[in-house]
């Protein structure tokens, strides 16, 4: 970590990919993914997309019940995804995508359909401070007792994959400055 609760990690390939990043703001349920995705898109001036919009019913239907979804559950949302980020990609387009991605190998997905373009935003966030803003929501379907399952599910950014680690209990106008100067870092690295 740097200052700030900030860790800078992972370059990608010169060369790699066309157009403006695309940034994966992930983190567990709680972290503040829509609310700081929106932001940064807002400030970057690309499109913003919310990934749980891409859930189908009959998985909403299983978090809401309280079950945890499955590698299996998963695979048609990652695969959705995956298309929604390589037609922004193919458009030479840059764009904000929030979603979980708590592992590695949802990341490696979404990085392959961006052509070597995206840029992970990683919101850390602890356990309980998680669980207490997953509690006092209304307007979502993920319930608090999930929460658990999301941790033991995340697999933190890793040094090489290109990104940025932010306390998710940071405030939002540091937080955005610091997205805005990694982006434009990344840009430059990669020729964009």
């Amino acid at each position: 970590m740097t200052g700030g609760g900030e860790s800078i990690r992972g370059e990608p390939a010169r060369g790699a990919g066309q157009g403006p990043p695309i940034v994966l703001v992930l983190g567990v349920s709680g972290s503040g993914k829509t609310t700081v995705g929106t932001a940064v898109a807002e400030r970057l001036g690309v499109t913003f997309v919310e990934g749980d919009g891409f859930h189908s019913a009959a998985d909403v239907a299983k978090m809401t019940a309280g079950h945890p979804l499955d590698d299996a559950d998963r695979e048609p949302w990652l695969r959705a995804l995956a298309d929604r980020v390589r037609r922004s990609a193919e458009a030479g387009e840059g764009l904000v995508l929030a979603c979980s991605a708590l592992k590695r190998a949802y990341r490696d997905e979404l990085r392959a359909a961006a052509g070597g373009r995206l840029w992970c935003l990683y919101l850390a966030l602890d356990r309980d401070t998680a669980r207490d803003r997953v509690s006092r929501r209304t307007d979502h379907f993920m319930p608090a007792r999930l929460v658990d399952s999301q941790f033991a599910t995340l697999e933190p950014l890793q040094p090489d994959e290109p990104g940025l680690t932010l306390d998710a209990t940071a405030g939002l106008p540091a937080a955005l400055d610091r997205v805005r100067a990694a982006v434009a870092s990344f840009a430059r690295t990669t020729g964009r």
